[in-house]
């Protein structure tokens, strides 16, 4: 008996050991867009959505970002190109159409992620990250939302708050 008492004491320690890589998720729609042409699909920011690039460049540059993901439009790389370029990261294009989710998250595991997109592909990308359907599209006038996903294993939590 008094064998197997350390043995036993080894293997519930050993156990509680195992080491579970966490991920952060942090996704924004773009900054405020140029609106005088309804026509024009791929505009840039207006004075106020630069502004709000540089709040969201402020934001972020204590959050240890490992990568950055935006969609190819000129509204998402300069909401993104301040905070990119002053931490010297690359922006990563990725088309929401044509993402795979489960190979996006197996290949950053471990990483804290920033993800630009859009009123009507931000809050998809959070349901799918958290394999459910909580979010709706983001309303037009809303460049604001900030959504946060923290996966550790298995456990996943959310939240979305409001950055003016």
């Amino acid at each position: 008996m008094k064998n197997v008492f350390p043995f036993l004491f080894i293997l519930l320690f050993s156990c509680n050991n195992i080491d579970v890589e966490c991920s952060a998720y942090y996704l924004i729609r773009h900054a405020e867009k140029v609106r005088l042409d309804p026509d024009n699909k791929d505009p840039e920011l207006n004075d106020a959505g630069q502004n709000r690039a540089i709040v969201w460049q402020e934001y972020f540059n204590d959050l240890d970002i490992d990568k950055v993901y935006s969609t190819n439009y000129n509204r998402t790389m300069q909401t993104v190109h301040p905070f990119a370029s002053a931490n010297e990261l690359e922006i990563i294009q990725y088309s929401p159409s044509k993402i795979n989710y489960e190979d996006f998250l197996g290949s950053t595991i471990g990483d804290n992620v920033l993800i630009v997109g859009h009123s009507n592909t931000i809050p998809t990308f959070v349901n799918e990250i958290i394999k459910e359907i909580v979010y709706p599209d983001i309303e037009d006038s809303n460049n604001s939302n900030l959504y946060i996903v923290s996966k550790c294993g298995d456990e996943v939590s959310h939240e979305v708050i409001k950055i003016e």
